[in-house]
């Protein structure tokens, strides 16, 4: 009897398959990585209503992140700053620059400055500043070096993953409490033994369990 199909027809099933399952694992990778922190948040710089420059202030200036941020070693938030704050400095300096027009446009209508958030937690995860300021943790390790940016971003991911990483293994991040503004400070060469004592100084013994930061 003769063969209703071709030879060849005998592998279309078998390359189906193999088709399906590495398109599959193709796509599972592509969502994995393309639609993760790391690549969707990771660089992202929103241009912001007042060109503000971490560079010249934070920098150059050496102006202490507490300055504007007052809330970072006192409460979960580390606080976005009012008009007031910028204006103790320009209702005298650069009172003329078209840089700072917004901000006397905002201290004399009274109106806030709409700044565009850049870290940006969502809402079912918990994040408190003053815990890991007030333990040794640099605003470097979360934010980078913010005083070598002339435009903030974000420049790691804060994922889940990311975050359990640093709190199964803090060593590498933790210095003297008085450093952790200081944008020059580097790590010692005796880090691990700095990062054990002030470990157990400050008792510290990061939650890794979901409670820690979903609540």
């Amino acid at each position: 009897m003769a063969q209703i199909f071709p030879q060849w027809s005998n592998k279309v099933f078998p390359v189906l398959l193999a088709i399906i399952f590495l398109g599959g694992i193709a796509a599972v990778g592509f969502f994995w990585y393309f639609g993760s922190p790391k690549y969707t948040d990771v660089g992202y710089r929103p241009v912001q209503p007042v060109p503000y420059s971490h560079k010249l202030h934070a920098g150059d200036l050496g102006l202490d992140c507490r300055y504007c941020h007052v809330g970072v070693e006192v409460s979960a938030s580390a606080t976005i700053p009012p008009t007031q704050t910028c204006m103790n400095c320009h209702s005298l300096v650069k009172t003329d620059s078209k840089n700072v027009a917004a901000v006397i446009e905002s201290w004399t209508k009274g109106t806030p400055i709409e700044w565009i958030r850049i870290h940006d937690l969502p809402d079912f995860a918990y994040f408190n500043h003053s815990a890991h300021v007030n333990v040794g943790v640099g605003c470097v390790s979360c934010h980078g070096n913010v005083a070598q940016m002339e435009e903030v971003m974000q420049v790691e991911p804060l994922s889940m993953s990311w975050c359990l990483d640093c709190h199964r293994q803090p060593d590498e991040h933790l210095r003297p409490v008085d450093q952790v503004t200081n944008m020059k400070w580097t790590a010692p060469e005796n880090q691990m033994m700095l990062a054990r004592q002030i470990r157990e100084e400050k008792n510290i013994n990061p939650p890794v369990d979901c409670s820690g930061c979903h609540r």
